[in-house]
């Protein structure tokens, strides 16, 4: 790659707004995917509308929405297992955010330290 085309990518990166972000591809959300700044561990998947990712902006803690309460929820707003955000990223097609967070606590509602602890069997040796 190119130095121009790298930074044509790099001053693309840093003028995303929220107005730029494809809410509508996906009736109003987007996948949130909240990952711990250090160790690089995924801690949960949610989905943030508009409000959720204009809060999370404004406070610096992860904000989603719950598509079981139809409710915008501040993350350890209850259990005090708050995100404190690190960076936003945006996927190349603005549709998908990764919240690079220092969780405090368990990230799962289970108590887990996150919510990707079951596996799902799959034939691994392949045919």
């Amino acid at each position: 790659m190119s130095k121009t085309e790298t930074e044509t990518i790099e001053n693309s990166k840093s003028k995303l707004s929220v107005a730029d972000l494809a809410f509508e591809k996906q009736g109003g959300l987007l996948p949130v995917i909240a990952q711990d700044a250090v160790s690089g561990a995924v801690l949960m998947l949610a989905y943030a509308n508009r409000e959720a990712v204009k809060k999370t902006q404004e406070s610096g803690f992860a904000h989603y929405w719950s598509r079981s309460r139809n409710a915008l929820w501040k993350k350890g707003e209850s259990s005090g297992h708050l995100q404190k955000i690190v960076e936003v990223l945006v996927d190349c097609d603005e549709d998908t955010l990764l919240y690079k967070v220092q969780q405090s606590g368990a990230a799962c509602h289970t108590g887990a330290a996150n919510c990707f602890f079951r596996k799902l069997p799959t034939n691994t040796k392949g045919k």
